[in-house]
Formats: structure tokens, sequence, C-alpha cells
């Protein structure tokens, strides 16, 4: 039974399933990451490493979705790929300006 599996896995597994592989399993450890922030501040978060680990497998299955041709795939992660990065601006900026602001709103007496 295994040598047969292995036997299988062998004459079809390649380097663009393994690349595949690899990089799903970037973007879905996205997941994981935002569970646990969320659990741990007992509400919904996304921390910055969603968004980081989006980018990283979106950008990687987009490269498999190029080498194994597929324009479905291609065209899902490059809209997915402008959201993120769209994302990471956005947190971005918030965080200057959250440094800018005073502490105090109240005008001096």
């Amino acid at each position: 039974m295994f040598s047969s599996v292995w036997d299988w896995l062998y004459s079809n597994f390649n380097l663009w399933e393994a690349f595949g592989l690899a990089f799903q399993g970037v973007f879905t450890s996205r997941f994981l990451v935002q569970w646990i922030a969320s659990e741990r501040q007992k509400k919904s978060v996304i921390p910055v490493a969603f968004w980081y680990l989006s980018l990283v497998g979106s950008a990687g299955l987009l490269v498999y979705a190029i080498g194994i041709g597929s324009i479905a795939i291609v065209l899902g992660q490059v809209f997915g790929s402008i959201v993120y990065v769209r994302n990471l601006m956005l947190v971005y900026r918030g965080r200057g300006q959250q440094q800018a602001a005073p502490t105090d709103p109240r005008p001096p007496c």
C-alpha cells in the first residue's frame, strides 16, 4: 500500500507542485495569525503580519499560476495583491498619523 502511494507521489509530484504548495501554506498561515491575535484580544483584529503573509503568499501563488498557465489564479492573485499592498499603505499611514497627533487634544489654558 505505502509503496504504491510513494510511487504515485514520486511520479506525479513536480517542482511546480512543491512551489505552489509551499506558498499556499504561507497564504493559509495568515488565518492562523489572525485567529491567534483575535483570541488574545477577545475581539476580531487583523495584525500587520496578516497583510505581509497575504502579500508574500499571493506573490508566490502568482508565480505558480504563471508557471502552470492558469489565468484564473493569475487574475485572482493580482487583484488580491493590490488589496494587500493598499492595506499595508493604510496601516502605515495610520501609524504616522497616530505618532503626529498630540497626546492631549484639549487646547492649552
